[in-house]
């Protein structure tokens, strides 16, 4: 068994150079270890003492430091800060286990109204393969249009009917992969773009939470409350901000998109995107 000396016996060593302060903080630390009954924080709880103990301990250092003899013993110093510091400690667990619920309730959330985005390129791309072009198109329909119609779905086709296309309108085939391929990478750039909002939509809606579960453990009328209220207030409208924000967000083709890679006007696309769909609709009647 361990034996351990009392605080202010510790403290004398260490003044008189017979221990280091290493040494020092060493036992100061196994001495709050093995007393914990003296104490009687956290209930008794073994594993909480010695994860707060393991927190305590780098701040031992500054402890040391910051003694001075002017009538109290080194023991109560020792004991006093062990009170004061196990109150912030508290504080910073209950933070901790309302942000921890908050995230993984708020998770558990998304989690269970996640929806996987179908695929249609798949199905989309069968049926084309086994039409194999032999539908002929309109005579009055130009092949701008069915480029710029190709351009706009131009996620949901495989490159096999990309390829049909481009014979089929008299382009080379090289040109019109470059075409999709730039739309294909843009898309990638406003995916990873809208992936990072989402994310920081996320921590600013669990801060709302956060914040209402402070104030829902808070006395009202306090002035802590009232500075938990303002911040949930402009925490909630910067979300709901932030959230206007993300549904304005596209990933699909725009016209404007497609007039700049293709190198016309936005409203060379808007007309024949726009004459080819009332053609076609006619033509599918």
């Amino acid at each position: 068994m361990i034996c351990v000396k009392p605080l202010s016996d510790l403290y004398q060593e260490y003044v008189m150079r017979k221990l280091t302060k290493k040494d020092f903080e060493g036992k100061i630390f196994l001495y709050l270890l093995k007393n914990q009954e003296r104490f009687r924080i956290f209930n008794g709880n073994s594993d909480r003492w010695n994860e707060y103990l393991s927190w305590l301990y780098p701040r031992l250092a500054r402890a040391v430091d910051l003694y001075r003899d002017v009538g109290s013993n080194f023991g109560a110093y020792i004991n006093s800060l062990v009170y004061n510091t196990a109150k912030e400690y508290r504080c910073r667990e209950t933070e901790h286990n309302i942000t921890e619920y908050i995230c993984w309730q708020a998770r558990a959330e998304e989690i269970m109204l996640f929806e996987r985005e179908p695929d249609y390129s798949a199905e989309f791309s069968a049926e084309c393969d086994e039409e194999k072009m032999e539908t002929s198109l309109p005579k009055d329909i130009n092949p701008r249009q069915i480029l710029l119609l190709l351009l706009k779905s131009y996620f949901f086709v495989s490159d096999e009917f990309v390829k049909q296309v481009a014979g089929a309108i008299g382009m080379e085939l090289k040109i019109v992969q470059g075409l999709i391929d730039e739309l294909r990478k843009r898309r990638e750039l406003k995916e990873s773009e809208i992936l990072s909002f989402r994310e920081r939509l996320h921590c600013q809606h669990y801060r709302c939470l956060i914040y209402q579960k402070r104030m829902a453990s808070t006395q009202p009328g306090t002035d802590y409350y009232e500075r938990l209220r303002g911040r949930f207030e402009r925490a909630r409208k910067r979300f709901y901000t932030m959230k206007k924000r993300l549904g304005a967000m596209r990933i699909t083709a725009s016209n404007r998109l497609i007039a700049e890679v293709v190198g016309i006007p936005r409203g060379t696309v808007d007309s024949g995107l726009f004459a080819i769909r009332n053609r076609l609709a006619r033509y599918c009647l």
